[in-house]
């Protein structure tokens, strides 16, 4: 008898199939003596639409809501479904005994697996793969200690139970909104409090009002000293005529130390990475949109073997890990990382709790480098960026805090406080291993030794200024963090729930935020302006329709409360669907007597080519698009899209607008260039372009490119050998 192994990706379930010596392919699995390795693509299985349930649902019609499943169904996704019929004919195979479930150790892994198996009817044993990377080594681990199946049922149940309460919840409250107001409007029980934070912070920003302060400078002894007030410490004030004042006041007087101190400090290096924080720098380092970190990440993890699993809200690893950090640091002893990993090879590793607890592991540790090594030439510039992240980030942990020298000077000018502080570096320890390790250095500000009561005459009193500003928009970096944390945010002082939305991560997970954030943007609610994300009129009204408790956060907080409890297998799923009906008919109800209006206010003179209607406009996260209005239609045309190549003036990059049949480049600088006039003048340039750059050029390109015209364009340029 044999093993089937379901593993969530072809990918994966080759590496698998490789490692068990599975080296006979068949219609969607690989074969060997002892196990057969399938595979899904993704979800196979997913619950039913409305209209699979009833047919007066296809329909979308306000009067017929909520639709509340009797019994739940489970269908076959179209796209999927001749990889769904080959691992259902290797299910029934008689010659195998058990099932192994090798999908993503993690809640939704677990619904992909039982879904399948649930849908076929599948009842053989069952057997679970629970492992954090894909390299061999860990796959032979992870088959020497198979766990029971039976012992994920909670988690099966818990997410079962958030795929229901989803369905429920956000089906019925986008139909309603729909049906009420004639618009294309989508709410959920995370997309929509994101929305709202979003909103919050832009109600900030208008209400701010900017207010003038003032301080106080001066130069003695080669230190540059700030006047601070004696009671607050503050060194500003928002009274010009006070600082005035007093400013001529201290003309000519001299300046008497009154306190020096002098301490050693130490910081230590940051946290390993999770999801979100890995999420958050590529944002700020690299403008990588959440969803491109993810499947950058999941490239490393899967294809390139080189990082473990990318899914994680953790920043700690296990004490089981600790013995392989050394053949991990082998594994990454190139390139650049060869300056600084030898050393820790001669040492002794020694892990401590920044950085290691088994507590603070969940379903999976941290972020780190796995025990093979990379093969740089095999990888994409976005690639190699994550990567680095991820193995300075690694090696930082191992190295010794950063220690300095802080110096605290305070003095007396007349009655007035002034101080000053400075620092010298003693060692630079972790912060060796990043590329500006130098520029610490050189940022070294080391005061001039004095001592109190020392007497210095000060250089001319300056007088300086500045105005408060509001918080800034929110990026996709700091919207992570915000969904992450989001309890200032919350008007609930209940602390369960509080706590609850802290230890589940706030809003959304490591695995969803990303396509959150997308949704938002793909239904037209946000847009971006460079980096910073601004609420669209569409986004506005939603929130002014949509009922108060779909844009708290207090919602998801109830929520992964109880599902929590059901995972740990402290509660049950059933009781908790129950509340969740009741929840959704008070919502449409809710829906149904609200007063309110939608107005389009982006309507343009253009008719839809397929049903005559005037179209919205509308900006998407790269492009602007032209959209029917009439949700059924459904028809939608891109008319400028933001590209990769630079503006020969200004260098910024450039629009691609197409109109009627013409393709022509647009600056915001004025510049304007039709694609047969940039197709001749690269080919022009051509000579001192690499094929390296241009295949680089051409793989930058976001997934909305700009269309097959231009790649062509792209591909004819003429390339000295």
């Amino acid at each position: 008898m044999k093993s089937l192994v379901l593993a969530e990706k072809p990918s994966v379930a080759r590496d698998i199939a490789r490692v068990l010596g599975c080296r006979k392919n068949i219609s969607g699995a690989i074969e060997g003596d002892r196990y057969v390795v399938t595979w899904a693509l993704g979800h196979l299985v997913t619950l039913a639409n409305p209209e699979g349930y009833d047919k007066k649902y296809k329909e979308w019609n306000l009067n017929v809501l909520p639709m509340i499943p009797k019994k739940w169904e489970l269908v076959v996704i179209g796209q999927t479904s001749k990889q769904y019929h080959y691992v259902k004919a290797q299910l029934f195979r008689k010659d195998i005994s058990e099932i192994i479930i090798a999908t993503d150790a993690g809640r939704e892994g677990e619904l992909v697996a039982r879904w399948i198996l649930d849908k076929s009817g599948c009842r053989k044993p069952i057997k679970r793969l629970w492992i954090s990377s894909v390299t061999d080594k860990a796959i032979r681990e992870g088959f020497s200690h198979l766990k029971d199946g039976r012992n994920y049922n909670p988690l099966y149940h818990a997410a079962l139970g958030r795929a229901k309460a989803d369905w429920l919840v956000g089906i019925n409250a986008t139909r309603a909104l729909t049906c009420k107001y004639n618009a294309q409007l989508s709410c959920g029980r995370v997309q929509t409090p994101t929305l709202a934070i979003i909103a919050a912070r832009e109600e900030q920003i208008r209400s701010f009002k900017p207010a003038d302060y003032y301080g106080l400078t001066c130069l003695a002894g080669g230190i540059k000293w700030t006047w601070r007030h004696k009671k607050s410490g503050s060194t500003r004030s928002f009274q010009k005529d006070f600082i005035t004042s007093l400013r001529q006041d201290l003309q000519g007087k001299s300046l008497t130390v009154t306190d020096v101190q002098k301490s050693a400090k130490k910081t230590y290096a940051p946290g390993l990475y999770d999801l979100t924080e890995l999420q958050r720098d590529a944002n700020q380092k690299f403008g990588y949109s959440a969803k491109e970190t993810l499947n950058i990440m999941q490239r490393l993890y899967e294809n390139h073997k080189v990082l473990t699993y990318p899914r994680t809200d953790s920043r700690y690893i296990g004490t089981d890990v600790v013995p392989t950090i050394k053949e991990r640091l082998k594994a990454c002893n190139q390139g650049p990382y060869k300056a600084y990993i030898p050393a820790l090879l001669r040492s002794e590793i020694r892990p401590n709790r920044s950085f290691v607890d088994d507590k603070k592991v969940s379903d999976h540790h941290a972020i780190i480098p796995t025990e093979e090594a990379a093969i740089f030439s095999n990888m994409t510039n976005e690639e190699r960026k994550i990567y680095d992240l991820v193995v300075r980030r690694f090696l930082s942990v191992l190295y010794p805090p950063f220690e300095y020298e802080q110096t605290s000077l305070k003095a007396d000018l007349g009655s007035e406080l002034f101080a000053a502080e400075g620092q010298t570096v003693l060692s630079k320890g972790w912060k060796t291993v990043y590329e500006d390790a130098d520029a610490t250095e050189k940022e070294s500000k080391a005061l001039p030794a004095l001592k109190k009561g020392s007497v210095l005459a000060p250089d001319q009193i300056t007088l300086t200024s500045g105005k408060t500003t509001p918080p800034p928009r929110f990026t996709e970096a700091t919207l992570l963090s915000a969904m992450e944390n989001p309890l200032q945010y919350m008007e609930s002082r209940d602390s369960r729930e509080r706590k609850a939305l802290t230890e589940t991560g706030g809003l959304g997970t490591v695995a969803t935020r990303a396509d959150i954030i997308e949704k938002l943007f793909h239904s037209f609610l946000i847009e971006k302006k460079g980096q910073e994300i601004l609420l669209t009129s569409k986004g506005k009204q939603l929130l002014s329709l949509v009922p108060e408790d779909l844009k708290k956060p207090e919602l998801t907080a109830r929520w992964e409360m109880e599902l929590s409890d059901i995972a740990k297998g402290k509660s049950q799923e059933e009781p908790f669907i129950r509340d969740i009906e009741s929840y959704t008919q008070e919502l449409i109800q809710e829906i149904r007597t609200a007063e309110g209006q939608f107005r389009h206010d982006n309507l343009t003179n253009t008719k839809c080519p397929r049903c005559g209607k005037r179209m919205l406009a509308v900006n998407g996260k790269n492009s602007r698009l032209l959209v029917c209005q009439d949700r059924e239609c459904g028809y939608r045309e891109t008319i400028a899209r933001l590209s990769n190549a630079r503006c020969p003036n200004c260098h910024k990059k450039m629009e691609l607008l197409k109109k009627g049949g013409q393709e022509t480049f647009v600056c915001s600088c004025g510049y304007k260039e039709k694609l047969d006039a940039f197709k001749k003048r690269r080919e022009k340039e051509g000579a001192g372009v690499s094929k390296k750059d241009v295949r680089r050029y051409l793989n930058n390109q976001k997934e909305e490119s700009v269309g097959n015209t231009f790649a062509q364009a792209l591909s004819g340029i003429k390339l000295d050998k």
